[in-house]
């Protein structure tokens, strides 16, 4: 018998959520970098198995909210956290904070069976330092099982889909076979110009950065793009653009590079940077950017 069902992934920003949705597609659907809330948004993706239908949602950090910007990000950790099943990532090489069950206490909320994903083990010398980290977390919270893995190699993946796959209800697919993610085209190409951004940039530049697609022109295998950047700051267009357009233009030339792996085309891609004081406060403008709102193509 078939079982499908979602199954969100939770977490600490920088626990390396959206590296394990990507790895357990086998493909890059969501952005990733060292920032913390990468993610804004809740990003699905559905594998599709023998035996499974498993729905993937990465979703935003667990943070304290400080802007109308993070408030709507917390509200989408919330909307995604009753699932079939939850995976709750922890990043087993930081250090254990008072933040850390603060983060617990929202998965206490949750129904369903949440299970403790210990991730970037490849990276641990120190493995009796795990132990005690799960340890830890047994305290917290009674999770269904504690599970190790490492996101960026693989390992302990083929253990966490099976634990992830017996706790899902039968039933049939919620999807068809080839469906891969509900996310517009042209969210994922803002969210790619966005990920070179914080590649490249410094200081206070990542989280005052939105993105959107202003035009979208597909002829033959040529896709035409303009991407407007958005900073809240003159000073900080100045630090993008960089001294004769060098940044600006680096960050295009690598939108574009993978643009083209993504879309497998040729794509012409022109950037602008504006200014828009405050707009991790305006409603309006979060709304616009929000990928919901974006048409797709």
């Amino acid at each position: 018998m078939l079982r499908s069902g979602f199954v969100s992934i939770l977490g600490r920003p920088n626990a390396g959520k959206s590296t394990l949705l990507n790895a357990l597609l086998g493909q890059k659907l969501s952005i990733v970098s060292s920032r913390p809330q990468t993610t804004r948004a809740s990003i699905q993706g559905v594998l599709t198995t023998g035996d499974a239908q498993i729905a993937l949602i990465d979703t935003p950090g667990i943070h304290k909210s400080d802007s109308l910007l993070n408030k709507r990000m917390m509200d989408t950790v919330r909307a995604h956290a009753q699932a079939d099943v939850v995976l709750f990532l922890i990043d087993a090489l930081a250090p254990f904070s008072e933040s850390d069950p603060e983060a617990v206490d929202l998965v206490k909320k949750i129904s369903a069976p949440v299970l403790a994903v210990f991730n970037k083990i490849d990276a641990l010398r120190d493995k009796p330092r795990l132990l005690e980290l799960i340890e830890r977390y047994r305290v917290l919270h009674s999770f269904a099982e504690y599970i190790p893995i490492s996101a960026l190699t693989g390992e302990g993946l083929g253990i966490l889909r099976r634990e992830v796959v017996k706790r899902l209800p039968e039933g049939p697919p919620l999807f068809p076979e080839d469906h891969l993610t509900d996310q517009p085209e042209r969210f994922l190409a803002a969210e790619i110009v966005r990920e070179k951004v914080l590649e490249l940039t410094r200081q206070e530049v990542p989280h005052a950065v939105a993105v959107t697609i202003e035009s979208w022109q597909e002829g033959g295998r040529l896709l035409r793009l303009a991407a407007t950047i958005y900073v809240e700051r003159q000073g900080q267009k100045a630090i993008l653009i960089g001294a004769g357009g060098w940044l600006l233009k680096k960050i295009g030339t690598l939108a574009r590079q993978e643009l083209e792996k993504v879309f497998n085309k040729k794509v012409f891609l022109q950037t602008f940077v504006k200014v828009r004081p405050g707009w991790r406060e305006d409603p309006e403008f979060l709304a616009a950017i929000d990928w919901r709102s974006v048409s797709g193509t």
